[in-house]
């Protein structure tokens, strides 16, 4: 079906019709349907509502799944939900196309072809993964467990995926979270000791946002909840170098340069400080360094950041003390990315002393539930110790950066370097580096490297076509996962259709690996269903009960918010010992970023509100309603090149080049290009996004933050040419 053709009645074709060609069961699991029908949310025929949650990004809103005459016919938002609250996102309602989609992988798949080719065959379970653990078997004998790289986007059945790693003995774990928010994480422990803090919108009156493009993000009840706050008279900084959806709802749009927010915000605090604007009870309360934070902001004046952010000095001093006045029901967001540079990481440091000068703690900023807490697991033994260097360099070479987030470029890095030794495997679930890691030259030939590579997925993406072996995972429409705890509320994921072909759940395909590995003691679940029945065993219910509301609730906890955090002064860190006692600066401080030279532009990244990452390109209902990605570029730029809108343009870095139409607009400045990121498809297995735009991955440049081990995206400067 053309991806330029589809329409609403052929979409409903394919998500009600029968599917044969696809060879769908359509009947559902007897089990939910029976408990479906006892909560009264089918009726006699099979027509009704059945809870689960979506899995079209990492927020997992709450789903309620409409069934008619035994089919799913349509997804809607669960208002019990706190990220859904009755609605859900395009992505959300695109996920019967995900599910119901022609290129689904839906038996294993074994390479037959050079690697890159798209030659597979049709192989079955009892196969595939007897190749696949027989290979991990002789790479573990030959070579040691650390030479197998295992590999994993952040998603809940990551326990198990881990449980895997740890058992086979590979301390070698690449994960999404340097590629996006290690400074932040790193920032916070350093800081608060803590990765991220609840964020509470209620009677918020100012809100500082750097980079944070809210209203494209994925996290839709955050975007929702700040629209109605801005709707009561919430006042909003954006810091962004382009206009986006979020900087046309903002009271201020600051156009700044790039890697120049840690000078706005050494500004603020340098106002806050100086003029005496902050919460004395709570920095002499709760807070350590404050007279060091102050001695090194001293100089950071407006006057000093306005030539280096281009934002005006008077507009810097009015920000920082309209920001004060609003305290404490002022917030700083900490975003993500901010501006994705090396100093990204003090930029959070930064940003999180000016939280806690405006004493916003248990007002705003709340400690956030650790995942899983609550819920009981299947028992596990101690697992091997692994004693073999880790590739990407933690803790030998980053000492800060938490083992469980890693420098997945870094890891990249060091299989082509084969150093501190050669790499044989990969074991790769719901990730596609080949399009997420910069510079897909470098990733392509780290998978060269390889003697063998497994993917887990639902699709033949980008990674999964240079595979050995394709692990066809249910989608999350068709299987369970471990509880999802929000609040107090632990949600289920549940089959709301039978898995379409031969495609399995991840705790199974996980525990089946596991026991050819003779790694059985590390899972200790006979099936999916009893996984949720041991970790709601603590709560007293049971998984029926549970399948018919949805979610359970975990045990009250109390509602007063505690002063301690968990660094080695039990108060939030202004000057940081942790940082000091390593070597790096303990207080947040001016670094200076590069800049490109002359003729070259910041290339920029970022969200778009219709797509997740790299995962959502080829849903073709989301295709449908998407137009052709360009590169942004300002008018007066495009004019001195000689260039107009919808040129063909060649955009060329340090380590690649691509073409792709021009888009000539003044929502963005005018030493800065703009590329939205997730397209360019090398597999031909993507057939609705194969071909379509170009891959910011191909030009990137690997630059890593020293502390956190963040990747900083917009170093990558460029050169724009008619093509």
């Amino acid at each position: 079906m053309s991806s330029t053709t589809i329409t609403r009645r052929e979409f409903l074709k394919i998500a009600g019709a029968s599917l044969g060609a696809l060879a769908v069961g359509q009947m559902l699991p007897i089990k939910v349907a029976e408990a479906a029908r006892r909560a009264g949310m089918l009726d006699i025929n099979g027509n009704g509502y059945i809870p689960t949650m979506c899995e079209m990004c990492v927020w997992r809103c709450g789903v309620r799944a409409k069934v008619k005459d035994g089919r799913v016919v349509k997804l809607e938002g669960n208002p019990e939900h706190p990220h859904s609250l009755g609605h859900l996102c395009a992505r959300g309602q695109s996920g019967l196309m995900n599910t119901y989609d022609p290129d689904r992988v839906l038996t294993p798949l074994i390479r037959v072809g050079q690697r890159g080719e798209g030659k597979f065959r049709e192989a079955s379970w009892e196969e595939a993964l007897d190749l696949a653990a027989s290979k991990m078997q002789e790479i573990k004998d030959k070579y040691g467990p650390e030479a197998m790289v295992f590999s994993s986007t952040h998603n809940l059945s990551q326990v198990q995926f881990e449980n895997l790693l740890n058992a086979y003995g590979s301390p070698n774990y690449g994960t999404q979270r340097s590629l996006c928010f290690n400074a932040m994480i790193v920032a916070n422990q350093m800081t608060y000791g803590l990765e991220e803090p609840f964020r509470n919108y209620d009677g918020l009156k100012y809100l500082i946002l750097t980079g944070r493009n809210l209203m494209e993000a994925i996290s839709t009840s955050e975007t929702s909840i700040l629209s109605h706050a801005i709707d009561k008279g919430l006042k909003v900084v954006y810091i962004d170098p382009r206009f986006t959806k979020t900087a046309a709802k903002a009271t201020d749009w600051c156009a700044i340069r790039p890697g120049t927010d840690l000078a706005f915000h050494l500004a603020l605090l340098n106002v806050i400080i100086s003029e005496d604007r902050y919460n004395h009870d709570f920095v002499e309360k709760y807070t350590v360094g404050f007279d060091q934070l102050a001695a090194e902001v001293e100089n950071y004046t407006p006057e000093w950041a306005a030539p280096i952010t281009d934002i005006k000095a008077d507009v810097i001093r009015r920000i920082a003390r309209e920001f004060s006045d609003a305290a404490p029901y002022a917030m700083a967001h900490n975003g993500w990315r901010t501006s994705n540079f090396e100093n990204s990481f003090q930029t959070q440091r930064a940003i999180a002393c000016l939280n806690a000068l405006v004493g916003n703690w248990g007002i705003h900023l709340l400690p956030a539930a650790a995942e899983g807490a609550g819920l009981g697991a299947p028992p596990q033994p101690p697992y091997p110790r692994a004693s073999a260097m880790r590739l990407d360099g933690v803790p030998w070479k980053y000492p800060l950066v938490p083992f469980k987030l890693g420098v997945f470029q870094e890891l990249r890095d060091a299989i082509i370097a084969e150093q501190p030794y050669k790499a044989h495997g990969w074991f790769i679930a719901r990730q596609n580096p080949v399009q997420s890691l910069p510079d897909r030259n470098k990733t392509l030939a780290a998978m060269s490297k390889m003697d063998f590579i497994a993917v887990v997925d639902i699709f033949l993406n980008d990674t999964a076509w240079f595979a050995d072996v394709v692990l066809p995972e249910a989608s999350y429409l068709e299987r369970y996962d471990p509880l999802n705890v929000v609040g107090d509320l632990a949600f289920i994921r549940q089959p709301v259709i039978q898995p379409q072909g031969e495609a399995k759940s991840a705790l199974w395909i996980y525990k089946e690996l596991g026991k050819r590995l003779g790694l059985e003691d590390y899972f200790q679940y006979i099936d999916e269903e009893d996984y949720l029945r041991q970790q709601l065993a603590p709560l007293g219910m049971t998984l029926e009960e549970v399948r018919q509301k949805g979610y359970a609730r975990l045990s009250g906890g109390s509602d007063e918010v505690e002063f301690t955090w968990n660094t080695p002064s039990g108060k939030v860190e202004l000057f940081s010992g942790t940082l000091d006692n390593a070597g790096f600066n303990a207080l947040p401080t001016w670094e200076e970023p590069p800049r490109p030279s002359a003729g070259k532009f910041y290339l920029l990244t970022g969200k778009v509100g219709r797509h997740t990452q790299f995962g959502t390109q080829n849903n073709q209902l989301l295709r449908k309603y998407q137009d052709e990605p360009r590169l942004w570029m300002n008018p007066v730029s495009a004019k001195a090149l000689g260039l107009q809108d919808n040129d063909l343009v060649k955009v060329t870095s340090a380590v690649g080049e691509v073409n792709i139409q021009l888009w000539v607009t003044q929502a963005i400045r005018s030493d800065c290009v703009y590329l939205t990121p997730g397209y360019g498809h090398l597999s031909k297995g993507l057939t609705t996004g194969y071909g379509v735009g170009a891959s910011d991955s191909v030009l990137h440049v690997t630059f890593t933050d020293p502390i956190s081990g963040s990747q900083a995206l917009t170093q990558t400067f460029v050169s724009v040419t008619a093509a």
